[in-house]
């Protein structure tokens, strides 16, 4: 059995709350899980110390089990101290300007600045 940290969605329509669970990685996102170990509620602000609530010691035992974090769950882990941070491409190269407009992009600076 492969365990999973990972967010199930509960909360209200166009209201998200998350709870952060332990579960099976082939039970559904909502389904069955084994035990909840922290929350993510995105309607708070960037700051707010209740955004992301964990149980420490309950995940280092799971982690310390096997289970492994999923990416946003690893993100909020390294955060708070309690794995080592993932490395993220901050820009996703599907969304960066194609050949054409990045030979115009030069074109415009070298005439800009001539």
């Amino acid at each position: 059995m492969s365990l999973k940290i990972r967010l199930s969605r509960a909360g209200a329509k166009k209201r998200p709350y998350y709870h952060i669970v332990v579960a099976d990685s082939r039970s559904p996102r909502d389904g069955r899980f084994i035990e909840k170990v922290g929350s993510y509620n995105p309607m708070l602000p960037s700051d707010h110390a209740d955004r992301v609530r964990l149980v420490g010691e309950r995940i280092s035992h799971w982690l310390s089990n096997g289970a492994v974090a999923t990416d946003r769950v690893a993100r909020f882990l390294g955060n708070a101290g309690l794995v080592e941070k993932p490395a993220y491409n901050e820009q996703p190269k599907q969304s960066a300007p194609k050949k054409k407009a990045q030979e115009r992009a030069k074109a415009a600076a070298a005439a800009a600045a001539a």
